[in-house]
């Protein structure tokens, strides 16, 4: 090919044109190098649906402490509560704490 057939050849026209020129390079600028580019917005949107499961994980736990909190309103479950999870006693009671060995030898 010659000189005179690369430039009469119509990808090298459309390319040499100043507009898709400066189309081209304002869509690589916009693309990559700009400050609210395509890839920071990616990132972004990554760590929004991570803050969102966390915030989802976080209702849950507190939707169960509502739970707890509301059950523990009677003074009976909130003393089974403490002796269980505390390991509260009454002055003259002993507590014997018996743990099974859940693993396998």
């Amino acid at each position: 090919m010659t000189l005179k057939e690369i430039r009469n050849h119509k990808l090298v026209k459309i390319l040499s044109n100043r507009y898709v020129l400066i189309l081209l390079l304002f869509a690589i600028w916009m693309l990559f190098f700009d400050e609210n580019s395509y890839l920071n917005h990616r990132e972004l949107d990554r760590e929004e649906s991570k803050l969102r499961k966390t915030n989802r994980y976080y209702e849950q736990e507190i939707s169960g402490d509502k739970k707890i909190i509301k059950n523990l309103a009677n003074p009976d479950s909130l003393e089974r509560y403490g002796r269980e999870e505390y390991k509260m006693k009454r002055k003259d009671e002993d507590i014997f704490i018996i743990q099974f060995d859940t693993l396998k030898k």
